[in-house]
């Protein structure tokens, strides 16, 4: 048999040297995250409209030689088309983050419905067993009907019985029999 050439799948790969930088994926987006969760707060509205308040207002009302923005904001249109090219794609990584963890929780709580479903079912068929095997099993009332039923029987054989008695025995009694 012939050895093969290549690497083998029993033995791990020695990574790479690459030029590109690496970074750890996760980390990654948990910042795009906290990022993502700024830039959707009334705290960064509010820390952005002071900045261009501050920009503008200093590059309209500072001397000639200390303005480094004269309008039309070139620069400041620059900052802020900057910032837009990053957020989307930071607000978008985040989303599907969050897509995918909502994914996961769908598919676990499809998973735990099924299962309640099951265990609902089951326990339907146990509840229905134990009522067909209770109609079997005498209960309090049924024995006390019996009973009651046994109980005038008995009355009604004693009845009878006296009434023979006395019919045998006659006006006289037992005995004018003897």
């Amino acid at each position: 048999m012939a050895e093969r050439e290549g690497p083998r799948l029993d033995v791990p790969l020695v990574p790479r040297r690459t030029l590109l930088p690496t970074y750890d994926p996760e980390t990654f987006g948990r910042a795009s995250e906290r990022i993502a969760r700024f830039l959707g707060t009334g705290r960064f509205l509010l820390w952005m409209t002071i900045v261009i308040i501050v920009w503008i207002g200093w590059n309209v009302l500072a001397p000639h030689g200390w303005r480094f923005d004269e309008y039309p904001f070139i620069f400041l249109t620059l900052a802020l088309s900057l910032q837009a090219s990053y957020a989307a794609p930071l607000i978008l990584l985040a989303q599907n983050r969050q897509d995918d963890r909502d994914r996961v929780n769908l598919e676990q709580d499809r998973s735990r419905n099924e299962r309640s479903i099951a265990d609902t079912e089951f326990l339907t068929r146990e509840i229905a067993a134990l009522r067909m095997g209770l109609g079997e099993v005498a209960t309090r009332d049924w024995i006390r009907s019996e009973l009651a039923e046994l109980l005038r029987e008995l009355q009604e054989r004693e009845g009878r019985g006296q009434e023979r008695d006395e019919a045998a025995d006659g006006p006289g009694g037992r005995d004018q029999d003897r």
